[in-house]
């Protein structure tokens, strides 16, 4: 049995074993079990020899900094963001990859990354996508709550350093007064169940060309609802999802996948959310 699985602290509902059993079921793999495995951070030290233990791992908060230290080698994708959330065990040597940009990248294919882009919010999720759209030549609104300003500051030093000769400016969520041909949403606002908020004004997403949110629950945000409602494209973080378990697979066993069916597990997902939110 090729053991794999998801760790994290505290894990209560995932949809990580739906996708990956799907994704493993796809590639027509049988002998394969997905399983949560929650490590409170104390005991990470000590998990070298249960990581050792499975096929591949997905790792989630808050021990993307710390299973650092436990990896043999840092790929490319984890180094640049000192983040690892995809774990690949081969014959005992363990090397650590970061598939949330390949997520963000492949879901996101169809809109402007390159272009005039705001982004809301600077945490984790925010910083990724900062750096992604910088190294795609984009010019770079972060918009975040003043007590966020320095974290902010931070984040644009650090784009600044990776990407030589970017734009990237600071505002204010309440001051975003400009046309933006992409805006990003990462932050919590709209997540469920505070599914009646939305990070901006209506005024803000008109001025847009299109609308990704990295919220996955509910599948559509007000933010979404609002941007389709002018006619607008607006991606859910969904396919994020899926997308970055997929990059997944490729790394653990050269998995191959089409887009057709990859959007299959989107729809399934997004359905078992809205199941979900109806109980």
């Amino acid at each position: 049995m090729n053991r794999f699985a998801l760790i994290g602290h505290p894990l209560g509902h995932s949809m990580s074993p739906l996708i990956h059993e799907k994704l493993f079921a796809l590639s027509g793999i049988e002998d394969a079990s997905y399983e949560l495995i929650d490590i409170a951070p104390e005991k990470i030290p000590e998990s070298r020899q249960l990581l050792e233990s499975l096929r591949g791992l997905n790792v989630t908060i808050p021990h993307k900094q710390s299973v650092i230290r436990l990896v043999d080698v840092l790929a490319e994708s984890a180094e640049r963001y000192n983040s690892v959330n995809c774990i690949n065990c081969d014959n005992g040597t363990l090397t650590g990859y970061n598939t949330d940009c390949e997520g963000f990248l492949r879901s996101a294919k169809e809109l402007p990354i390159g272009g005039n882009v705001v982004i809301l919010g600077c945490g984790g999720v925010g910083r990724m996508i900062a750096i992604e759209c910088a190294l795609h030549g984009a010019k770079i609104t972060l918009a975040v709550i003043p007590q966020d300003i320095k974290t902010a500051q931070l984040l644009m030093a650090e784009i600044l350093s990776k990407c030589a000769g970017a734009s990237v400016r600071i505002e204010e969520i309440s001051s975003i007064s400009d046309k933006y041909d992409l805006l990003i949403n990462a932050t919590p606002v709209g997540m469920y169940p505070k599914t009646d908020a939305c990070a901006v004004s209506d005024k803000v997403i008109e001025d847009c060309g299109s609308v990704f949110d990295v919220i996955y629950n509910p599948t559509e945000t007000l933010l979404m609802n609002k941007a389709r409602a002018m006619g607008k494209t607006a991606v859910g973080g969904a396919a994020m999802l899926v997308y970055q378990a997929v990059k997944a697979h490729e790394i653990w066993y050269g998995g191959k996948f089409d887009d057709v069916e990859v959007a299959k597990i989107i729809t399934s997902v997004e359905e078992h959310v809205d199941q979900m939110n109806k109980k």
